[in-house]
């Protein structure tokens, strides 16, 4: 299966081999809210191109966006076609939080 639910989502990030956590939400989305799930490292899904590569071979990763539907389950998908154990978080950043998942704010550039 492709998704994750938040709750299992937890329990993975609770394992000493957690798996890789973008954020891909659109830029504006993610300073919009201003918050993200701890740990976790925005690539900006526009250039997803640019960053590809790089997730075919860091082991289990977890996309989530706004809301879980298309920037990340497509994210998803692409990363398996090249060969990531990729997987997407159902409902996105907004189920995360409706359920009581921690957030913490997103960092900021100087």
């Amino acid at each position: 299966m492709n998704a994750l639910s938040s709750e299992a989502l937890a329990a993975a990030l609770s394992q000493t081999q957690s798996p890789l956590l973008l954020d891909v939400r659109r830029a504006a989305a993610r300073t919009r809210s201003g918050f993200q799930i701890p740990g976790a490292v925005w690539r900006d899904p526009a250039l997803w191109l640019d960053w590809k590569d790089q997730m075919a071979t860091s082991g289990p990763v977890v996309l989530y966006c706004a809301h879980g539907q298309e920037i990340s389950q497509a994210l998803t998908t692409a990363l398996q076609v090249l060969g990531a154990d990729a997987k997407y978080l159902q409902g996105g950043f907004e189920a995360w939080t409706a359920g009581g998942g921690a957030s913490e704010p997103v960092a900021t550039t100087a």
